[in-house]
């Protein structure tokens, strides 16, 4: 639902909005900057105030836009009074909010596009490690275009395309006014798709390739969840480092079309969980070495086939846990394999490393996609009014393509 008034005629008619617009604004300054306009502009953002199941909780009345019990369901009704923290079927409601001028520091971004990612749906549904306050605008990654910069900020300028440079900015809005600091800027010469889902799933995958086992050309790293942005993009830049890969899915109808896919990717092997644990399956180990690094995201009985077919004194790295069950490894594996089970969270790396590092990876990044060597996963570009649409086929399982809101 596309709501159209302005924050300011809300307030006049919902008074009891006003202290958690004052919350929003007090809020806001510590990623955002606000300050005074004359003629305010219009944002449309996803925002959400409570924790939940997307589906239902992402329809928030938290940015004064006049709420009433008309706008609620029996079921929210029957939870409390309307205001603005109790109005959700809170998950999936386009909200009008004032974007002032900039001044200082600040800098005046127009999004341009950005994804749904896993971590968005686990950070509305408050199952991740770093959860803004509330209310919060929803979205992690993106891409936008400077509009304008304040009179001290030195590194920008407008017209530059930016990504956020931490998780939790909010990037479901048209526009924003973000400090410098919260933004890195990124070359406009690669593809909006690429430039939009660039700061997190690349990433990540590239720092686990690179960071725990020192690998050479031709030797093989072994993953799940090969058909995730993480996992494209790990068959992408191993192929680019020279390194084999052997991809594990989940089966589906599709297989084959989705084994073609990833092979286009530069995947050398592609087996179904169930494949996996066949006995024929140590064949390909004849062409190529033991795998001396595994990338988990499943967790369960598809980490522990990782671990068994890992090379003795190889690594298992966890970056997720979709199947939301342990990682389970045998004590002989740990033994007499001498096995080591790390973890990895981008943002913990943002926090041991500089922001001049983390641009660095950017621009290794960036190059890469220059050199056709790494593309966007497959995604299919929503408009922000598709909000509803994109957030539903983000949720459902089998789908490769990843929804990304255009603005």
């Amino acid at each position: 639902m596309l709501v159209s008034q302005r924050v300011t005629g809300a307030r006049a008619r919902a008074p009891q909005l006003a202290g958690l617009l004052e919350a929003w604004y007090r809020h806001g300054r510590t990623t955002s900057s606000y300050s005074a306009l004359s003629e305010p502009s219009r944002v449309r953002a996803l925002v959400y105030g409570n924790h939940g199941d997307p589906a239902k909780v992402v329809h928030a009345g938290v940015t004064g836009t006049g709420l009433t019990t008309c706008d609620m369901s029996a079921e929210d009704r029957k939870s409390g009074p309307c205001v603005p923290h109790r109005t959700l079927r809170a998950a999936r409601r386009l909200k009008n909010l004032e974007l002032t001028a900039v001044e200082g520091s600040d800098v005046h971004v127009r999004m341009l596009a950005a994804p749904i990612n896993p971590s968005d749906i686990n950070m509305i549904q408050g199952n991740y490690g770093l959860l803004p306050k509330l209310p919060a605008v929803g979205g992690n990654e993106g891409v936008g275009q400077v509009i304008a910069v304040g009179s001290s900020v030195s590194a920008l300028k407008p017209g530059d395309w930016v990504i956020p440079a931490n998780a939790g900015l909010g990037t479901w809005r048209t526009e924003a006014v973000f400090s410098e600091e919260a933004l890195i800027g990124i070359p406009k010469d690669i593809p909006l798709q690429s430039a939009a889902t660039l700061g997190v799933n690349p990433c990540t995958a590239y720092r686990m390739l690179v960071d725990f086992e020192q690998l050479q050309p031709g030797d093989s790293v072994i993953q799940n969840a090969s058909n995730s942005g993480v996992g494209q993009a790990v068959i992408q830049i191993a192929s680019a480092l020279r390194l084999k890969t052997i991809n594990v899915v989940r089966d589906r109808p599709d297989i084959k079309k989705l084994t073609d896919r990833l092979k286009d990717l530069g995947a050398d092997y592609v087996l179904t969980e169930e494949e996996l644990r066949m006995p024929e399956t140590k064949t390909i180990f004849k062409d190529l070495p033991l795998p001396r690094l595994a990338l988990n995201c499943v967790g369960g009985k598809s980490s522990t086939e990782l671990l068994r077919h890992l090379a003795p004194g190889g690594t298992m790295v966890t970056y997720g846990g979709m199947a939301k069950q342990p990682v389970t490894a045998s004590v002989s594996l740990l033994i007499f394999k001498d096995l080591k089970l790390r973890g990895f969270w981008l943002s913990q790396w943002k926090k041991n490393h500089s922001p001049d590092e983390f641009k660095e990876l950017i621009l290794t990044l960036c190059n890469l996609i220059r050199q056709g060597r790494l593309t966007a996963p497959s995604c299919s570009e929503v408009p922000l009014q598709g909000y509803q649409q994109a957030l539903e086929a983000s949720m459902k399982p089998f789908v490769s393509s990843k929804q990304i809101l255009t603005m």
